[in-house]
């Protein structure tokens, strides 16, 4: 489901008194060009420039997300440009906090001599081996769990307090902190993909 759908229509938490209502955005696409097939260095060294990149100026968020977030008087975001980028473009009046609580769960390029793959299947055999294990010098999935607990305590204490919270962060970090809002009761509208500017709104409450 994308930004735009009925379910992720915009209303305001002053409409919805004693809700609490969460968005998770991924941030909008960077400026970096499109890798072609490369090896384990190359995906390496591609990781480290996505790290170091901030956003795209030709990607403009989609009308209907900026409609989304646009009254949210304060918006969070990780310490990595291309995030705090696509909150100053959904969001441009609202107060952005960063803190790299937020940051995306990371990725370590395994290994593979020989192999050479498009960038995207790379992440994709990299996320499969941290799961199983892999992660030299890299946050492993436990303390990335337990860093989206925290990141949902933040969020959930804002929405109690304002009606509604906002993260602009990565799409993978998102996933985490949605599945421990589900497991407070929150419900969820649309879906996390690997999409850039993708949004997904929980609530929870009346």
């Amino acid at each position: 489901m994308t930004v735009g759908e009925t379910s992720l229509s915009p209303a305001r938490p002053a409409e919805r008194a004693g809700s609490e209502r969460i968005i998770l955005v991924r941030h909008g696409r960077p400026a970096l060009p499109v890798s072609p097939r490369a090896g384990h260095r190359g995906f390496r060294e591609y990781i480290d420039a996505y790290e170091a990149a901030g956003l795209d100026p030709k990607d403009a968020p989609p009308e209907e997300l900026q409609d989304l977030v646009g009254e949210i008087a304060s918006v969070f975001t990780s310490d990595k440009k291309r995030s705090h980028d696509s909150a100053k473009a959904i969001a441009p009046n609202a107060a952005l906090v960063a803190d790299p609580l937020f940051v995306e769960a990371p990725l370590a390029s395994p290994r593979i001599p020989l192999l050479r793959m498009r960038v995207p299947k790379w992440a994709v055999v990299a996320r499969i081996l941290w799961y199983a294990g892999y992660h030299p010098e890299i946050e492993n999935y436990r303390k990335a769990k337990h860093r989206a607990v925290q990141a949902a305590d933040i969020l959930v204490a804002s929405a109690r307090s304002d009606g509604a919270a906002a993260l602009v962060a990565h799409g993978y970090f998102n996933y985490l902190i949605g599945r421990e809002l589900r497991r407070r009761g929150f419900r969820q509208s649309g879906s996390h993909r690997a999409k850039f500017w993708n949004a997904v709104v929980y609530e929870r409450g009346a």
